[in-house]
């Protein structure tokens, strides 16, 4: 929890700038702009590491202090400590496939990922159970695994798909000029990854209260929402990519009529979730828990995770959309203002509060969470005027 809040989640919410600049550029003609943008980001984000190096370097004695089990809390700082020098791997790699994407090349970051995934899970057995090292070998295959990362995004690009270089125009002093641009579309990434994880950390923290059977099976439907969640969110991605692309173009009534597709392939896929979550949902709970009480209690909830599904369908799409006009502010202002003035203080009141729901009440107010993006992004997106965006994108090329 403490890598992804503190660390991974600002990397993420940081280049999700580039799905709207680099996008863009490239829709525009303009593709030496992509490799440019890459460098910012790149620099941007060795510059925000020092921070983040900062809090996991003193993150036992933070964490001492903010839980009751001290040993675990420089356990956990040792593994951090471990874990900072995978960074530079994960946010190369991060802002890389953003650079292949904006090109069409979502293929590229799915063929390294099924490279070192696998290893991954290699390194793990060797260092944990073969070597004995322990939660240090457990850091220890994730940094090792991160660093490949970008080392096979750029062999692939480099000897698979040679063409996408020609959006590389070589590294230039450009880079370290004219971030504001980027800045102004990078923080609010940030607010709208930052929001959404933390909030959903905080029902989770918040489940440990109600029994620890409760916590392991919010854990559990956790695990499933998340699996479930990587299907919309990949195609939004597809779909921010499309929408820069239009964007860059000006082609306004293409980007118009591809939104209103997207809009019903998302619908759709968001019932197709929500139903393989109602009709399995005894089943889907014991491939990760053979507890009978735990299974039972993830079951309960299922019924509200399938609703749920719809939803966060349509949310992955607003976002998705949002980053194809450029609009991340709206997104994260719309994330802050509905999970914590309303989603957050509803699931808490739902589950501690006079209803008594438990986890259905927690899963309740992130439903409602849900519904409420969904309807404020999407009436702001019906609503704009999109010929801003045009105007923007070119002005971001000049």
């Amino acid at each position: 929890m403490t890598a992804s809040i503190t660390g991974y989640a600002v990397y993420e919410g940081l280049t999700t700038s580039l799905d709207t600049l680099c996008a863009q550029a490239y829709g525009s003609g303009r593709k030496e702009l992509v490799g440019l943008h890459l460098q910012r980001m790149t620099c941007l984000l060795f510059l925000v590491t020092v921070p983040v190096g900062v809090v996991w370097i003193c993150s036992g004695w933070l964490l001492a202090h903010l839980v009751p089990e001290q040993d675990l809390a420089y356990l956990a700082g040792g593994y951090l400590r471990i874990l900072l020098a995978g960074t530079p791997g994960y946010f190369l790699f991060e802002a890389g496939k953003r650079f292949t994407q904006a090109q069409g090349l979502f293929g590229a970051s799915l063929v390294v990922l099924l490279i070192c995934t696998p290893i991954n899970v290699l390194l793990n057995y060797v260092f944990v159970f073969v070597l004995r090292l322990g939660l240090s070998g457990a850091a220890l295959a994730v940094v090792v695994s991160n660093t490949l990362l970008p080392i096979c995004l750029f062999l692939y690009v480099r000897f698979i798909v040679p063409s996408s270089l020609e959006c590389w125009g070589g590294f230039t002093k450009q880079a370290f000029r004219n971030w504001g641009p980027m800045v102004k579309l990078a923080l609010p990434g940030i607010i709208m990854v930052e929001a959404e994880w933390l909030a959903f950390d905080i029902l989770t923290f918040s489940s440990s209260y109600i029994s620890t059977a409760d916590l392991a099976a919010q854990s559990v439907v956790m695990t499933i929402c998340v699996v479930m969640f990587h299907i919309p969110f990949s195609v939004s991605v597809a779909v921010s990519t499309r929408l820069g692309n239009l964007i860059g173009s000006g082609a306004l009534s293409a980007a118009k009529l591809a939104t209103k597709t997207y809009a019903i392939i998302f619908v759709v896929m968001g019932l197709i979730d929500g139903t393989i979550m109602a009709t399995a949902r005894t089943k889907l709970p014991q491939a990760f828990s053979s507890d009978p009480e735990v299974v039972r209690l993830a079951a309960a909830v299922m019924p509200v995770l399938a609703a749920f599904q719809l939803f966060d369908a349509t949310t992955a799409l607003v976002n998705g959309l949002l980053r194809g006009l450029g609009r991340q502010s709206v997104g994260g202002y719309a994330n802050l203002f509905v999970y914590y003035i309303i989603a957050v203080p509803l699931a808490l009141f739902l589950c501690f509060g006079p209803p008594k729901l438990d986890l259905a009440g927690l899963w309740t107010g992130c439903v409602v969470g849900s519904a409420l993006i969904t309807v404020s992004e999407g009436s702001y997106i019906i609503f704009f005027d999109w010929s801003k965006a045009v105007e923007d994108a070119r002005s971001r090329s000049d």
